[in-house]
């Protein structure tokens, strides 16, 4: 994401003039020294931090006061906690290469992985997404609401639960899950890798779609027995919907597929009548786009045209593995906060957008700020 110009104060020898211009309103910082690596800060009343940084002091202190080294404050201001983060990350990234994640405090969030690239796939809760061919869902809350959902997921599926690597024998000793008719136990060679692999393709199906595919053939199955007066069989598919849908509750509110994790943030904006759009497409954050309620020839632009104009430019973008995570962590952290600011509006690509409910939460914020 690039940044936008920063503003910028000449603190060099006497700064107090320049501080008391400065607004005292959220914002992100460095203040850049003549020799070292800058400081980097973020505050919610930039004025009174700066002056507690760089004002005089009459008597001596253990603070931090950097007036006799500073020469320039660089500042973004900002109009929300998902900016301030996202700011605040990519200077962090530029100046602090190597120890920017322990700057941030930013933890990975857990995924559940489908490790594709194993001859007999099986799933696992990390926190890493890695590059070889895999499935990773999530991000998830917590580490526990992974495992929780791994357990009832694969209830669902006859796919293995063992974390080794299978060398398939009649004289392999199976398991618990094998005997009970919940693995395909390819570990005894009873099934194939074809016939395996078919059973993983619908689980890799369930979670693309987020159990979709399945509730609707369930629910398909269920209704044609209903019709043809087989009760019995309807009600045991009745209850095989109920208990997917008891599964997919279990999951988190931005847990998906990451290649097809996509949304929009709508947050307030630093300029007057306007809100900022942060788009993100296959878990990568793009740019943030500026809305404002504009007026042409005395009458207001229609909002829902403008938005899909806007959707028609987007392209999504190409990070590396782990530049993606880090900024699922940064969309999780945000999201899954008790200071969550703006509204968050998930869909699964950029002709799904849902255009009324996305005008309905710009009015909302708009109004808010």
């Amino acid at each position: 994401m690039e940044l936008a110009a920063p503003r910028v104060l000449d603190v060099a020898g006497q700064p107090d003039e320049a501080l008391d211009t400065t607004p005292d309103t959220p914002a992100v910082f460095l203040i850049l020294a003549r020799e070292g690596a800058p400081y980097l800060g973020r505050t919610s009343l930039l004025r009174r931090r700066l002056k507690r940084l760089l004002g005089a002091r009459e008597t001596p202190s253990r603070l931090l006061n950097l007036r006799g080294v500073a020469e320039r404050v660089e500042f973004w201001p900002t109009a929300s906690r998902l900016e301030s983060s996202l700011v605040l990350y990519e200077l962090a990234r530029r100046h602090y290469p190597d120890e920017h994640l322990k700057l941030l405090k930013l933890r990975m969030p857990p995924y559940l992985r489908v490790a594709l690239s194993n001859r007999f796939p099986r799933t696992q809760v990390t926190t890493r997404i890695a590059g070889a061919r895999a499935l990773h869902y999530g991000p998830f809350r917590r580490r526990a609401a992974a495992d929780l959902f791994e357990g009832q997921f694969l209830d669902l599926f006859q796919v293995r639960r063992c974390q080794e690597d299978l060398a398939p024998s009649p004289d392999h000793p199976g398991c618990i899950y094998g005997e009970m008719g919940m693995c395909l136990r390819p570990c005894q060679e009873v099934v194939g890798e074809q016939e395996y692999g078919s059973e993983v393709k619908r689980m890799v199906e369930f979670l693309q779609t987020g159990g979709r595919a399945m509730v609707e053939t369930i629910t398909r199955a269920r209704d044609r027995l209903s019709e043809e007066l087989c009760f019995e069989d309807a009600e045991r598919e009745h209850k095989r919907l109920e208990r997917v849908t008891e599964v997919l509750r279990l999951k988190d509110e931005l847990a998906a597929d990451i290649d097809r994790l996509c949304g929009v943030a709508v947050t307030p904006s630093t300029k007057e009548n306007a809100v900022e759009l942060w788009f993100v497409l296959r878990g990568g954050f793009l740019a943030p786009r500026r809305f404002g309620f504009e007026v042409a020839e005395g009458q207001p632009v229609s909002i829902d045209r403008r938005l899909r104009e806007i959707a028609a430019a987007l392209e999504a973008p190409k990070l590396s593995t782990e530049r993606r995570q880090e900024e699922l962590a940064l969309l999780g952290r945000w999201y899954y906060s008790s200071w969550r600011d703006g509204e968050w509006l998930g869909f699964e690509d950029l002709s799904g957008i849902p255009y009324r409910r996305l005008v309905n939460a710009i009015h909302r914020v708009a109004t808010a700020s």
